[in-house]
This record gives structure tokens, C-alpha cells and sequence, in this order.
């Protein structure tokens, strides 16, 4: 079983797209299912209907998932398996305030030394438990061995008790901490791979410890994918537009260009474009470069593009608002001087929209317009061109520069001769 976990908290980010799509595609080779798992237990930072949005960015990259979960569900076992953590000595009570732990850390910080709890609560008897009335939080004990896993990217992982700590499993209020809830919920769902960014890295030990303890024995395979650096070779934040599909989307990109794009950066390809089932036949998490990878948002425009042009005339007019097969394959020569959605639907908006007779050319556009109008019907592009020559007494670029402004609403563009077999039937829309 295979899981991607995202949390409700804001846009679905670039880094989590690549996760899902690597654990689909995973998933789909193996044979197995792939679940969703909401994320959902930190409640004051979850925005309502962020989990709807990333099911439908989900379901428009057409990722099957056999089950849809949240994790605020499971908060009942969450608490049993602390319990049990607690009564079998795995765990214990800590009182110790905020405040008091802050002093500790600042002291560490001034000796220069890092920070670990240091075990006081750890000391106390159960007696010396039973009858304290401060509220307290549940903290594993540290394991006594290192935490070892091979991660199928980074290759054999080591960490040892101190690295790990006495974190905390459960708060004050008894809800569970990321690394409890998780480690939980994977042993819940017998999850047998795990896919995920590299800042999860530091948490995995913690939540191999936890199953351990509770003497959960399943091998799990782990995978941890580089992080996706900006432009300038930074992490990609939320200050980074791209960073978001959502905005990816209202830019003019598709999916299947987004998906072909993820799976391109830090990996290496039998060819540049390609779909999700292609990549299925050739794909290995394991050729995954260790190096972090660079999200350039010029290439995704290429891919983009190139995206675009497979689509079928029908399909692409859909997209940029005409369901009409012939405005699709007008597109479609648009595509040579535009890259996304948004920027082809304002090319073909301008071929609709209304004349302006106004600036340089705009007495010989209102010429050639009334021509027009009164034009039978011509289907050869020289002979169009012939007939308004004719009848305006127009010449050089005082008759094209106008006649592609009337065609296009442009000044510049591609060939007349391309648009005009495609445009001849909608002329008398455009100069009404």
C-alpha cells in the first residue's frame, strides 16, 4: 500500500504534486493501491475546503487512489497506542512547562551545545505521577540502538538515539503530535512503501522508533525525493508563485505538461515529452538524482507548448473557451508564438474582438473592413488578398499591416496565408 498524506493548510505545492505523482506511478508498477490521507489533526491551521481542492487537483492529473482518509478519525488510536506506550514503559508523563523548557534551551543555547530534553520526568516514579495535578504531555522514551533504513534514493540511513530524543507523542489537549499521528496511521493502513520529500527525512527515524516500540515489525521501503530549488537555487517557498499548482493552472498550464515537467527535473529520460503511462513503463525511483532539483518555469513553458500541440483541435479549443474544432486548429498555429493557455485564449479573443479604426492604420482597417462586408464568399488566400488590393487601392505595407490587423487584431503574428483558410468563414463575425 502506498500513501500520499497531504495537509489542509494552504495551496498544494509543486513538492507534493511531484510526491504523488512518483507514488502513482510507483504504485501502478507494483501492482498496489495508493491512498489519500488528509492530514488533518494540526485544526488551527486548516482552511476549509483546501481538501476538496487538492482532490481535484488530484482527479484532474487523472491519479486513481482507492480511498480517501483523515487523519483526525483515527485520534481514538492515536491515544490507545500512547496508552499502551505509557503501560508497557515505552513512554512516560512530562510536566514541564513551556516556560521551563525555554529557560533549558536558552542555557544550551549559551553553552553553545544543542538542545535535549534531559530526562527529568523521565525519573519520576509512578507514584510521584499519579499525584501531580499539572497537565502534562506524552514523550517517548529514547530508543536505546540506532534507527537504520535504506532509503531507496539516498541509499543506507543511520541515526542514533540521540538524534531521535524524547519527543513528544501526545499534547496537553491529547492530540497527536505529525510524528505520532503518522507512524500510527502507516501501521493502520499497512503501508509498505513511502514516497516523500527530503525534510521528512529527520521525522522517519522518529516514526521508525514509534512502531518499533510498539513492536510493529513490517518493513516499510522509504524513498526520499530532493528538494525543488528556484531560479536563483533556493527552496522553493510560498513566495514563489510556481510554487503553487493551483497558480500554475490559472497561469495557462496544463497537467499533462505539469506532470511531464516534474518527472523531467532531477531524473533522467528516454525522451523529453512524454505522459503518465508512458512513464509508467520506464520509470525507476531509484534513478532519482540525490542533488536537489531546479524548477525553471522557461522550460515548462517549452514542455507546455509542446504539450499543447498534442493535444487534438477539439480538445484545445475546449480549453481555451470555444468548443469549436476549427478555432482549435487556429490555435494551433498560435502555437508557435504563445506557450500556455492564458496566452492563446488572448490570441483568439483578438481575433473576435471588435475593430478599432483608430491610430496608424486605422482609416485603411475601416477601408478594407467595408470591403469586406460586401466580399462574396473566397476560398484561396491570394485571391482574397487580389480582390481587397483591387478595390481599396491599397499597396505594400500600407494594405498588409491594416489587412492583418483586420484579420487578427495584431500588428504582428503569423503567416495570413496559414490563419486565412481557417478565419475565411468567420469574416463577416469579425467586420460586422
Amino acid at each position: 500500500m502506498f500513501r500520499f498524506a497531504p495537509s489542509p493548510t494552504g495551496d498544494m505545492h509543486i513538492g507534493n504534486l511531484r510526491v504523488v505523482l512518483f507514488n502513482y506511478i510507483v504504485s501502478k508498477q507494483q501492482g498496489d493501491r495508493l491512498i489519500v490521507r488528509i492530514e488533518d489533526t494540526d485544526t488551527e491551521r486548516n482552511i476549509d475546503g483546501k481538501d476538496r481542492e487538492i482532490l481535484e487537483i488530484l482527479n484532474s492529473f487523472k491519479i486513481e487512489y482507492a480511498d480517501v482518509l483523515y487523519q483526525s478519525h483515527n485520534l481514538k488510536f492515536h491515544q490507545q497506542f500512547a496508552s499502551t506506550l505509557l503501560q508497557t514503559g515505552r513512554a512516560f508523563n512530562c510536566f514541564c512547562t513551556p516556560e521551563e523548557l525555554d529557560r533549558k534551551r536558552e542555557e544550551a543555547e549559551k553553552n553553545r551545545v544543542a538542545f535535549r530534553y534531559d530526562g527529568t520526568c523521565e525519573r519520576m516514579s509512578d507514584n510521584d505521577v499519579l499525584n501531580m495535578e499539572k497537565p502534562s504531555v506524552v514523550r517517548i522514551k529514547r530508543p536505546d540502538t540506532s534507527v537504520k533504513f535504506n532509503d531507496l534514493i539516498k541509499g543506507d540511513m543511520e541515526f542514533q538515539p540521540e538524534d531521535i530524543d524524547n519527543f513528544i507523542l501526545l499534547r496537553q489537549d491529547k492530540r497527536p503530535t505529525y510524528n505520532f499521528a503518522c507512524a500510527i496511521d502507516d501501521m493502520l493502513s499497512d503501508i509498505s512503501t513511502i514516497i516523500r520529500g527530503e525534510d521528512h527525512l529527520s521525522n522517519t527515524p522518529k516514526q521508525i522508533a514509534i512502531q518499533h516500540a510498539l513492536g510493529y515489525g513490517k518493513k516499510i521501503d522509504y524513498a526520499h525525493l530532493p528538494i525543488i530549488l528556484n531560479i536563483e537555487g533556493k527552496k522553493m517557498s510560498k513566495r514563489d508563485s510556481a510554487s503553487s499548482v493551483k497558480w500554475l493552472f490559472e497561469e495557462g498550464f496544463i497537467p499533462e505538461a505539469i506532470a511531464n515537467y516534474l518527472f523531467l527535473i532531477g531524473n533522467k529520460t528516454p525522451k523529453e515529452i512524454f505522459t503518465i503511462e508512458e512513464a509508467i513503463e520506464w520509470f525507476k525511483i531509484e534513478n532519482i538524482s540525490k542533488a536537489p532539483a531546479k524548477f525553471d518555469i522557461d522550460k515548462l513553458r517549452f514542455v507546455n507548448r509542446e504539450h499543447l500541440k498534442l493535444l487534438d483541435a477539439e480538445d484545445l479549443s475546449k480549453r481555451v473557451g470555444y468548443f469549436d474544432k476549427t478555432i482549435g486548429e487556429i490555435a494551433k498555429v498560435y502555437l508557435e508564438e504563445a506557450s500556455t493557455l492564458n496566452e492563446l485564449k488572448s490570441k483568439i479573443d483578438k481575433l473576435f474582438s471588435k475593430r478599432a479604426f483608430d491610430g496608424e492604420y486605422g482609416e485603411s482597417v475601416k477601408i478594407l473592413s467595408g470591403i469586406v462586408k460586401e466580399l462574396e464568399p473566397i476560398e484561396e488566400f491570394s485571391e482574397f488578398k487580389k480582390a481587397l488590393m483591387s478595390k481599396s487601392g491599397l499597396k505594400g505595407k500600407n494594405f498588409f499591416k491594416p489587412l492583418r490587423v483586420l484579420l487578427t487584431g495584431e500588428e504582428s503574428g503569423p503567416e495570413l496565408s496559414l490563419i486565412y483558410p481557417l478565419l475565411k468563414n468567420y469574416l463577416q463575425k469579425i467586420v460586422e
